[in-house]
């Protein structure tokens, strides 16, 4: 499924909906590693687990491909077409939604095109800030073992090709699980499932796919822009900042988060910078953003919007600023790290 967060970014409309409120600390439930010789056999079958979880990332790298898959959650249900290339002068994407409003993601390399043509809207961006299916895992996994058990499970068939099922347990309350079918011959990724103890909170998977087939580039030609010349290009630019110079921390960080980056954001048409600090546990994200209040906007102590799928997003007024939190977490997980984050100075020097 592919989102569009940028309104969050710079204000969202104010829903009625409101979650019931969670416990501050919920009681744990990681899981106790084993010693002895069980302790070994599940290093092992781990290490080998994260193998796969390799090949599901140099995949989308080496091998060319395209297909129909379906995204699915909580009833709701949309199919895309992917077709994805890989030569010699780099990687090239297309993605379009055929149901619904229409709406098109264009990769070159690092550089992705968001087409929203209903809202005359073109989003422009680098590809780190935000992954599609079946390209959904990054790089390291240097400490998922801290806070997923990694399995290597039976074999399944997905749109005719044998997989590997690979499981990441989430070792307690604050993150989500997921099973991922990789394609045995290539390390495609071909289904994904994220979940909440035995529920599924959402899923994607190829109903039809060639892999290794030759491309026409003209499919990866941009559907919308030929046909509506007058979209408003949005660029969210984006400026490092150093340690602490947003002067926002986030105090609580949920057991196995850390901060990866830190930068503020100018919109276009927007003058005041947004400021942008990620959190990752190895695998799950989340985004934390901050922006000053805008004139007339009415104010929510604490405010939950709707889920979309595994994201999870939370608001909350922070003096004279808004802070919202947006990540692929349960709702109690956007909540701690909300409800932890502090203001120390504030730097929007342009």
């Amino acid at each position: 499924m592919i989102k569009n967060f940028t309104v969050v970014v710079i204000g969202l409309p104010f829903f009625s909906f409101i979650l019931p409120s969670y416990a501050d600390e919920a009681p744990s439930t990681a899981i106790k590693p084993r010693g002895g010789l069980q302790s070994v056999v599940d290093e092992s079958a781990s290490k080998e687990a994260q193998i796969w979880l390799q090949r599901i990332i140099d995949a989308p790298r080496k091998h060319n491909y395209t297909g129909i898959f379906v995204y699915s959650s909580d009833g709701h249900m949309e199919t895309s077409r992917v077709v994805h290339m890989v030569d010699a002068e780099g990687v090239f994407e297309r993605i379009e939604v055929l149901d619904g409003s229409p709406r098109e993601v264009v990769r070159n390399n690092n550089e992705v095109k968001r087409y929203f043509p209903d809202r005359k809207t073109l989003v422009t961006g680098k590809r780190g800030l935000k992954k599609f299916f079946p390209a959904l895992l990054s790089e390291p996994f240097s400490n998922i073992n801290n806070n997923y058990i990694v399995k290597k499970v039976g074999r399944e068939r997905i749109s005719n090709r044998d997989c590997q099922v690979i499981i990441l347990e989430s070792r307690d309350h604050m993150r989500y699980s997921q099973r991922l079918w990789v394609d045995v011959s290539t390390g495609l990724l071909l289904k994904a499932a994220v979940m909440e103890r035995d529920q599924v909170v959402e899923q994607y998977g190829f109903t039809q796919l060639e892999i290794d087939g030759e491309i026409d580039k003209e499919l990866l030609t941009p559907k919308y822009s030929k046909r509506d010349t007058k979209l408003h290009i949005t660029n969210p630019v984006s400026s490092k900042v150093v340690k602490n110079e947003l002067g926002w921390q986030v105090e609580n960080l949920p057991s196995g988060f850390s901060k990866t980056n830190e930068v503020k954001r100018v919109f276009s048409g927007k003058s005041t910078p947004v400021g942008h600090i990620t959190l990752s546990d190895g695998l799950a994200s989340v985004s934390v953003f901050i922006r000053p209040v805008t004139q007339n906007e009415p104010l929510e102590a604490h405010e939950f919007y709707p889920p979309q799928g595994a994201i999870n997003i939370y608001n909350r007024t922070v003096g004279d600023n808004v802070v919202t939190i947006i990540g692929e977490v349960p709702p109690v997980t956007v909540m701690q790290i909300g409800n932890s984050v502090k203001n120390y100075k504030v730097k929007w020097a342009e």
